[in-house]
């Protein structure tokens, strides 16, 4: 047997047996206020219409006027006894068998299996307590023209004058204090409206094998439901069901697709809490909303067994502002969280006084310097303000909802047995299961990531390559396409951090594609073309000067040869010199296949990419060099940065931001007198910049070497960019290697001439870079390499 707390931790799923199906042999049995709530309404009224007769006529006896009043009012009476023999039907069905059937089969089977066709279980109740409240009102009429003898239509409107009257003044005066209270009810209550959506269990369609690529985080889910269905599994061995499952990650993994499922799996009703839906201008119409919520959330749990209730952006409401203590990675103005300098193991392997020392030193607040005043007064001014979650008191209200205590339901369980000496019946167990979605875990308080409201927590991450073929797939199999089953492998490769949504729309883009092309079926091109289109954006419609094309060739080329000639851990996926709104070209790169640890020599081979532009350009023009290497500067900085002051990859592995905050200063930072001539804070940075400056001279000079030797196949790179504008990883490939590409036939780079014909023009561009002239030659033509009616290139015409 599985032990129970193997379940508890969500390790092992015990066996659960079935539940028994089997129709029940006899109806239901009733509780004694629904067998007799009907005769006591029709009791009541007879009273009512008795005690007003003898207040008309006070010389006459009760049982005189009960004899007139059973005369007169016939109906009420047989009424009472439909009722009771009703009663007395329901009755002998809760003990006999065959009787049960009879009328449940034979005499409304039909009727019952109609109903439930064409109306769902919610539609049915809605009309049904519709029915009821009618009947109460046709009533209430009735008794009411019995008493004022008059039609029933009047009755309804000369009832509200006649208890007024009838009323003493202190009632009166009582019933004027609660009218004016009731206005300011009703205005907050329709304040305290709408941002909740409720789906009943016929409205959601959706279930979990549409939701593809997280089919880890769905095991743990499915574990959830089968607590949610079947409690008592758990709760008999001493357990409880949890309530609170938080899925975060980044935008469009499908976390709200995932809560979808779970309520179209268990058929339970499903509410959407919008993450607007608490912030008002009025304070304590948030605390209204979650009150509110959770009352109906109570109501649809009894009704149907259980209910989901899902807070989309649950960062807008479940964070407090400056108030807040920190969640994961701490608030701003303090220093980074301690498990984030711990390693890839934590925690786990420190003693107890090193983690004591570094949860310390990440709470440390940071220097003054660090932040700028009007920054940091803006946040402060946040917290005062009551920072977020819609309001002051609209967390603190989720979070009692959530946790509180349950107080008994209904007015006479609560005092009406109390003034009869009874303890009042305890509330019944609800089952409301709480899901959230965040892309912002760190905002969140930690009261309401606590166990017991929130009791499990999901990453639902970047899809693996396995899921993101999967969902490739599934969005396939709902169009036309022409796509094989290798291109949709290479497809889910070639976008490495593709979610759920990008995925849907970029099979979307590239149907929209073809069908303006005026076909009906996605090609593999329409598929290149969408990805390139949501990668980079359309293009802007200019024309580069011919020198400056050129130049933007060559930059783009050495960044494309240093890549495929020293990037193992990535591919090459594209790369263009069409001018988009904040680049001038690029060469985009992937990782084959999903790596989640990077080393020293890929950080290198990323800063040899980024240097080879400046040292390219160099090269190719003389010495001179361009403006548009200042974003690829930044990134080899970046880099070289990281590796000398943070991951031990440089000459020293002391990690900078460590020493900063101790102030160790570094070897080497005092004068020859013994006196300190510098702030250990400047002697840091000195000596660290000192260490960028060395590795980056280092790492250009064998960008430079590189470049060198590949001289003819970056004016290969960039001829073909200056032909077709943009080219695919393959294409690249083709061209260096000298092959049949997709789109570019790199045979005829193999061939001599032609590569002395690239350098002739180089020469005639790079000649007019310095002159600020026209290029005299034209850009060479591209033909056959079994050809051989090239031509040598000829001067433009004068």
């Amino acid at each position: 047997m599985s032990d129970p707390t193997d379940v508890l931790n969500g390790d092992a799923i015990p066996s659960i047996p079935e539940p028994d199906l089997s129709p029940r042999r006899t109806r239901k049995n009733m509780t004694l206020w629904d067998r007799s709530r009907l005769l006591l309404l029709f009791v009541v009224a007879f009273l009512v219409v008795v005690w007003a007769a003898m207040a008309d006529n006070p010389l006459l006896p009760f049982v005189d006027s009960v004899r007139i009043q059973a005369a007169q009012t016939q109906w009420l009476l047989w009424l009472a006894g439909l009722e009771l023999l009703r009663q007395v039907h329901f009755f002998v069905c809760e003990r006999w068998t065959a009787y049960d059937r009879f009328w449940s089969e034979r005499v409304f089977g039909g009727t019952e299996r109609m109903l439930h066709r064409r109306f769902s279980d919610w539609t049915r109740f809605r009309f049904g307590r519709l029915l009821k409240i009618i009947a109460l009102i046709v009533l209430s009429a009735l008794v009411a023209a019995q008493i004022l003898q008059t039609s029933p239509a009047l009755a309804l409107f000369q009832a509200p004058a006649l208890l007024w009257s009838a009323m003493p003044l202190i009632l009166q005066l009582a019933f004027a204090f609660f009218f004016i209270a009731f206005q300011f009810i009703g205005l907050f209550w329709l304040l305290s409206r709408g941002g909740v959506d409720t789906y009943y269990p016929d409205d959601i369609k959706t279930r979990f094998h549409d939701v593809w690529g997280q089919d880890h985080v769905l095991e743990r889910i499915r574990e959830n439901i089968l607590f949610l269905e079947r409690p008592e599994e758990i709760e008999r061995k001493g357990g409880y069901v949890p309530g609170g499952i938080l899925l975060w990650g980044p935008p469009g993994t499908g976390k709200t697709l995932m809560a979808e499922a779970v309520a179209g799996e268990t058929g339970r009703p499903y509410v959407f809490v919008d993450p607007g839906a608490f912030i008002n201008m009025f304070m304590g119409v948030g605390i209204l909303k979650v009150k509110s919520l959770f009352r109906k959330l109570r109501k649809l749990a009894l009704r149907y067994g259980g209910v989901i209730v899902f807070f989309d952006e649950a960062d807008a409401l479940g964070n407090r502002g400056s108030l807040a203590q920190p969640g994961p990675g701490g608030p701003r103005g303090m220093g980074p969280a301690a498990f984030r300098a711990a390693g890839c193991h934590g925690f786990s392997y420190l003693s107890e006084d090193t983690r004591l020392l570094l949860a310390r030193e990440a709470m440390a607040p940071a220097a003054p310097s660090e932040e700028p005043t009007g920054r940091r007064s803006r946040f402060v001014m946040g917290g005062l303000n009551g920072g977020g979650g819609g309001g002051m008191g609209t967390l603190q209200a989720l979070l009692t909802e959530l946790s509180g205590l349950k107080k008994p339901r209904g007015f006479l369980n609560r005092w009406g047995r109390r003034v009869l000496g009874m303890r009042p019946k305890p509330p019944p167990q609800y089952r409301i299961l709480v899901m959230m979605a965040t892309n912002m875990p760190e905002a969140l308080d930690e009261a309401l990531l606590r166990p017991g409201r929130i009791d499990r927590i999901y990453k639902v991450g970047y899809p693996s390559k396995a899921g993101r073929i999967r969902t490739y797939e599934g969005y396939f199999a709902k169009v036309p396409h022409e796509i094989t089953a290798e291109q949709i492998d290479k497809l889910a490769t070639i976008t490495p951090y593709a979610t759920g949504a990008t995925i849907k729309d970029l099979v979307n883009e590239a149907l929209i594609i073809a069908i303006r092309d005026g076909r009906d079926v996605i090609t593999w091109r329409d598929v290149i073309r969408a990805k390139q289109l949501k990668d980079l954006g359309p293009p802007e419609d200019v024309e580069y000067i011919e020198r400056e094309r050129h130049a933007v060739a060559v930059h783009e080329g050495c960044h494309a040869v240093v890549a495929f000639r020293v990037r193992e851990h990535m591919e090459i996926d594209l790369a263009t010199i069409e001018k988009g709104s904040d680049y001038l070209g690029m060469v985009a790169s992937i990782p084959p296949e999903d790596q989640f640890t990077r080393w020293r020599s890929e950080y290198e081979a990323d800063i040899l990419v980024s240097l080879a532009s400046l040292a390219g350009e160099r090269m190719f023009f003389d010495g001179d060099s361009s403006s548009g290497v200042s974003g690829d500067l930044e990134s080899a900085t970046t880099l070289a940065s990281f590796m000398e002051g943070f991951w031990g990859m440089g000459s020293t592995v002391s990690s900078y931001s460590t020493a900063r905050r101790l102030e160790v200063g570094s070897p080497g930072g005092r004068g020859a007198s013994g006196k300190q001539t510098e702030t250990p804070e400047a002697m840091l940075r000195r000596a660290l910049a000192d260490r960028i400056e060395d590795q980056l001279s280092e790492l250009l000079g064998r960008a430079e070497a590189i470049l060198r030797d590949n001289r003819s196949a970056v004016l290969a790179i960039a001829h073909a960019l200056e032909t077709h504008k943009t080219l695919s990883g393959e294409d690249v490939e083709a061209v260096l290697g000298g092959t049949e590409g997709p789109t570019v036939d790199g045979r005829i780079y193999a061939d001599p001439e032609f590569a002395a014909r690239l350098e002739e023009y180089h020469a005639a561009a790079a000649g007019a870079h310095h002159r600020h002239t026209a290029v005299q030659l034209t850009l060479p033509v591209m033909t056959h390499p079994e050809e051989n009616t090239t031509a040598a290139a000829t001067p433009h015409p004068q």
